[in-house]
């Protein structure tokens, strides 16, 4: 399990690589649920979502040796593209297995940022292509379920306090859990009366049937929130939340999407829905915090097509 200077110390290593993103008060928000709303907009990181933040860290603790022979990735997201940045950046050769139905944007922007892209169409074929690439020497690098990960996501609680002391609530979202994980972990260091609500949107409910079990268990998703897409979520994570999580929140992906058009209208915002479902928590809790909380979205991601939306609103119009 990482510590708060596991933190502290990735954020000395990855501050020249990374993006500090803005915390900013909404007041359309804050004037509907009745309390201070601030928004976290970790989608202006770059490649457009926290990602960056534990590849660079992941990278930056390889060694010589390692980082000639170059690494490897599974993602059909976010953490591809910021492997692939951080490999650009660093001088690393990047390989990123992904699904073969990754949509175009994500392979296109991958390919982009530097790195080499294979396909495989299910998920247990992915990871093989993977272990094989690791066989012959790459160094694997896991999007969620490694403390360095975790290390490099948790530097955004040390920015929310540098930002906003008063901070008393963080709504977060879940896929494999590297993100809350890490950010449970500074901000109940700092400041352990602040309340950490972890959000899922159904059908990517890994946390939510690893609390029901009190095991982690592998699930098949579901949910239009992609990059909340993590088969299982990661046993430091799952300790983590059933330990701290003042509430676990299930919303549907419908929520999540107007959860988003309220983003995209009143914050000029554009968010993916795993980032739009943690609104679509708090609206869910109106009437739960007032003049005296200061509630923080982490919006994590932004990488949304306009295919992506035109797509959500013909399927919830009605």
């Amino acid at each position: 399990m990482i510590t708060l200077q596991d933190i502290q110390d990735a954020r000395c290593r990855i501050e020249p690589y990374i993006r500090r993103t803005p915390l900013e008060r909404n007041d359309t928000i804050s004037n509907m649920l009745g309390t201070n709303v601030y928004l976290k907009l970790e989608l202006f990181q770059k490649t457009g979502s926290f990602k960056p933040r534990g590849a660079f860290n992941q990278v930056l603790q390889l060694s010589q040796e390692q980082r000639e022979k170059g690494v490897v990735a599974v993602s059909g997201g976010n953490f591809a593209q910021g492997v692939a940045y951080a490999g650009k950046i660093l001088g690393v050769r990047t390989l990123i297995c992904m699904p073969s139905y990754t949509p175009k944007n994500y392979i296109e922007a991958t390919r982009a940022y530097g790195a080499d892209v294979e396909l495989a169409p299910t998920f247990p074929e992915i990871l093989e292509l993977a272990q094989s690439y690791q066989r012959q020497g790459l160094t694997f690098l896991h999007p969620f379920d490694n403390p360095n990960q975790m290390a490099g996501n948790g530097t955004i609680g040390l920015e929310l306090f540098e930002d906003l002391p008063e901070l008393t609530d963080v709504f977060i979202s879940i896929g494999g859990g590297g993100l809350i994980a890490g950010n449970i972990l500074a901000i109940k260091a700092i400041k352990p009366e602040v309340r950490i609500w972890g959000v899922e949107t159904e059908g990517a409910d890994t946390m939510g049937q690893a609390l029901k079990a009190g095991k982690v268990v592998q699930i098949t998703p579901t949910s239009l929130a992609k990059t909340l897409g993590a088969p299982y979520v990661a046993e430091d994570a799952l300790l983590l939340a059933q330990k701290h999580l003042e509430q676990y929140i299930l919303v549907s992906d419908k929520e999540a999407f107007e959860a988003q058009l309220i983003l995209l209208e009143r914050a000029k915002v554009i968010t993916e829905l795993a980032a739009s479902c943690t609104l679509a928590a708090a609206r869910r809790l109106n009437g739960t915090f007032g003049k005296n909380n200061h509630v923080v979205l982490l919006l994590c991601g932004g990488n949304v097509s306009l295919d992506n939306l035109i797509g959500y609103h013909e399927q919830f119009k009605n």
